[in-house]
């Protein structure tokens, strides 16, 4: 049987799941304990059962993820929106620590893939592609350069590393809750909900949620249009940005514009409506999410021979120690340094949303820290992928 959904059918399917994620969360100490996001949880449930119908051959769903782009590109927005330079001057120093922290991450990545790649007698360009690529990089870096390791007779690259990503893509969400969650408590750090209520965590319950919302249609549409007129300034943007030839993710043109239109707003001293649009990035970061999710082929995992999946597993211990020991001592060995180190697993892993979604968690159980929410998505979506395609570059030449 074959089901071909349309955007409608699709996007209905998607809502169901991202609630089916909610339920697990509830029913499942186990997931909620380790911070894992609804998202994440009933896409992995959706893609599961995709991958018993694969091998089944009995059914075949077709999704039309046309909207998945905008959603990522309208949360990445929102992120923009929050890179004022006043806030920035609260936090400069940690940004730069984070990103040196993600250079020498990115570094260890691809020393640890190529060494790996050479003992299993495999070509050392390969290693590349369960490094820094599918990891930092993500989908879109895998995507790019591929196709370049291919041209240089790496047969498969593009699958590789596209299966990478989503092994990453996995894990990264999985092990940042289970690093948070052993520093918070091996290290029984003090929590904002430690300092401010008697309550205890686990009883608290979502720290960022509000019940009791107040909701303005006029403050909202203003949310909304800002953000589409960010993104569509950001994509003229993007477009000259492409036409330089250099590797940039698709929404990076929409994040500056947003970050000129706050810094505009700050400059001039008007009020912006930043609760709406952190409002409407984070229900565009839950769909994003659900249907990157749902999207995963895990068959394509089958198709690694042992030593590659042993290199990916490499991997994640490798971001996981780093998170643990590295990211949690230099970001100042407290509860911001965990939420740090849960991030550092995020988009260590695969993606920036997961980062994000990462801190989420954390922060909705354990208390809001505002220094990573800055921090994070600036490293983790402006800086790094150039950092990362240029080093990426330096490791094909001197290897290749």
């Amino acid at each position: 049987m074959e089901f071909n959904l349309d955007v409608y059918k699709t996007m209905a399917l998607v809502s169901l799941v991202f609630y089916l994620g909610k339920y697990i969360r509830a029913k499942f100490p186990f997931v909620k304990k380790y911070c894992i996001p609804p998202s994440v949880a009933g896409g992995m449930v959706f893609s599961l059962l995709m991958l018993v119908f694969h091998l089944t051959g009995k059914i075949t769903i077709s999704l039309d993820t046309s909207l998945q782009n905008l959603f990522m590109t309208a949360f990445f927005t929102s992120i923009g929106f929050t890179a004022s330079f006043k806030v920035l001057k609260q936090g400069g120093i940690k940004v730069i620590s984070f990103l040196a922290l993600a250079m020498v991450l990115v570094i260890l990545q691809n020393t640890v893939g190529v060494s790996l790649a050479s003992v299993f007698g495999l070509t050392p360009l390969l290693g590349l592609c369960t490094a820094s690529i599918p990891m930092v990089g993500g989908h879109g870096t895998a995507g790019s350069f591929g196709p370049i390791l291919e041209d240089l007779g790496i047969q498969g690259a593009t699958t590789v590393s596209v299966a990478s990503a989503t092994f990453g893509l996995i894990m990264g969400s999985i092990v940042g809750g289970l690093v948070a969650k052993g520093l918070i408590q091996n290290h029984k750090l003090r929590t904002i909900h430690d300092e401010n209520s008697e309550v205890q965590p686990d009883e608290v319950g979502d720290f960022n949620e509000e019940n009791h919302n107040i909701l303005s249609f006029k403050r909202l549409m203003n949310g909304a249009c800002f953000l589409f007129i960010a993104m569509g300034l950001g994509s003229i943007l993007s477009s000259w940005i492409e036409a330089l030839e250099l590797t940039f993710p698709s929404y990076i043109g929409a994040m500056l514009v947003a970050a000129i239109i706050r810094n505009i707003y700050d400059f001039t001293g008007k009020e912006l409506v930043e609760k709406e649009i952190e409002t409407l990035g984070g229900l565009s970061l839950s769909f994003f999410l659900t249907m990157a999710l749902m999207g995963l082929k895990l068959w394509q995992l089958f198709d690694l021979a042992l030593p590659l999946m042993i290199m990916l597993i490499a991997q994640v211990i490798l971001v996981g120690f780093f998170a643990y020991f590295i990211t949690y001592r230099v970001m100042g060995k407290n509860y911001e340094a965990a939420v740090f180190a849960s991030a550092t697993c995020g988009f260590g892993m695969g993606a920036t949303p997961n980062a994000i979604a990462n801190m989420d968690e954390l922060t909705n159980r354990y208390g809001f820290v505002p220094t990573p929410y800055f921090v994070v998505p600036i490293v983790g979506g402006l800086f790094i992928d150039f950092v990362n395609s240029g080093i990426i570059t330096i490791f094909i030449n001197f290897i290749g």
